[in-house]
Parts: C-alpha cells; sequence; structure tokens
C-alpha cells in the first residue's frame, strides 16, 4: 500500500504508527488496572501491546504487519480463550475511548475509531 493511499485511512489520520503507538501504550495501563479486564493479561503486557499494535496499524488502513507476522488475525478465535462478556467489551472499549481522549484531539476521529472497533469488541464475546 502507497503511502498516499494510507492518508485516507483511520491509520493516516492517527499520525501512522507513531500515532498506533501514542493510543496502544495510552490504553493498556487503563486495561491494566481495570478490575474486570486487568486479570485477563499477563503481567508482562509488552507482548500484548506490541502484537495490538501491528494489528490495529492492520486494522485501520495501514501495512498489514500483523498478518505478515502471525498469519490471518482470526481474531475471534484468539481470543476464545479467555471469558469475553458483553460487560468485558464495553470494559474495553471504556479504556479505548479513555485513550482516544487523551491521544486524539479530533472529536471525529475519536468517534470514527471507536465505531470500528465496537463490532470487533462485540463479536468476541464468548461468555
Amino acid at each position: 500500500m502507497s503511502e498516499h493511499s494510507q492518508e485516507h485511512t483511520i491509520y493516516g489520520a492517527l499520525g501512522g504508527s507513531e500515532g498506533i503507538r501514542r493510543l496502544v501504550e495510552a490504553f493498556y495501563p487503563k486495561v491494566q488496572e481495570h478490575p474486570l479486564l486487568g486479570p485477563l493479561f499477563p503481567e508482562d503486557i509488552t507482548p500484548v501491546m506490541e502484537k495490538q499494535h501491528l494489528f490495529l496499524t492492520q486494522f485501520f488502513g495501514g501495512p498489514p504487519l500483523y498478518s505478515e507476522q502471525y498469519g490471518h488475525p482470526m481474531m475471534r478465535a484468539r481470543h476464545l480463550p479467555f471469558p469475553v462478556t458483553a460487560e468485558r467489551a464495553d470494559a474495553w472499549l471504556g479504556c479505548m475511548s479513555r485513550a482516544l481522549e487523551e491521544t486524539v484531539e479530533d472529536a471525529g476521529l475519536r468517534q470514527a475509531v471507536l465505531e470500528r472497533l465496537k463490532a470487533p469488541a462485540y463479536h468476541f464475546i464468548n461468555s
């Protein structure tokens, strides 16, 4: 994908790789502190953050970094070992909303990101 075509993606609007990294770095401390979410994640969150950076880069229209390293995302299958409830999906989106408020000035862009993440968040519910 050329740089030019990425300009008109959420990935480009967020500021590319650096913008995604800022978002992920703002997001995971909130997840770790959340009583419903923190216990689902390993103490060393770094590998999880790295995978999230790769995934969100691809998900929002950047280079397919996740697929290049790990194959097809198959995110529902990858989340099956964890008890994902509607409350946890809401909590995850709440943490993402707060991270977006800290890292993205444009309210319309924050809303677009959350809207794009809602379907997968609720798709992962398995408990």
